[in-house]
């Protein structure tokens, strides 16, 4: 039993809201140990470590499960997932593979390094079009499909379009 093996499992693992995206993808995850076990009889315990994208956020129950039957259905029986806040998850934990699958998918990947400060300031968002790559854009609603993305407008191919937003 390795945590490399395990980190392998997990990247099968794919988010119920956004599922081109995988738990590794989005860095939900945020560590694997291997415990030893306190029966005898039992394999070591796999413990995975994540942490939801916000708080409440309706997907985690999922991912859970999703985890624990990953986990039994490779020959893992003895595992816990235990869901840590703080630090709480960013944007800027996702990967760059991730990041270009949401693009690939037709949802404008987040910022690196950003939070997103229009609300404070009234600036508009430069937020580029996954379809044609224009900046040319506008959000029609602070909330798309998810509470973890905004719904814009293209201005110049004129598709809607969710943006992953920055936190």
């Amino acid at each position: 039993m390795t945590t490399q093996k395990i980190w392998q499992l997990l990247e099968q693992v794919c988010d119920p809201e956004v599922p081109v995206l995988t738990i590794v993808d989005l860095g939900v995850v945020r560590e694997v140990n291997i415990n030893p076990s306190n029966h005898k009889k039992e394999k070591e315990q796999v413990e995975v470590i994540i942490t939801p994208t916000y708080s409440g956020c309706p997907a985690m129950n999922v991912i859970e499960m999703d985890i624990k039957a990953t986990l039994a259905q490779n020959g893992y029986p003895n595992h816990k997932v235990t869901t840590v806040l703080s630090p709480a998850w960013t944007t800027d934990w996702m990967s760059e593979n991730g990041r270009q699958k949401l693009k690939a998918y037709g949802i404008a990947p987040p910022e690196k390094g950003t939070v997103d400060k229009n609300a404070l300031f009234q600036d508009d968002k430069q937020v580029q079009c996954p379809l044609c790559d224009s900046t040319n854009t506008k959000m029609t609603s602070q909330f798309g499909s998810t509470a973890c993305k905004s719904l814009y407008k293209c201005l110049d191919c004129l598709e809607p379009f969710d943006y992953f937003k920055c936190h």
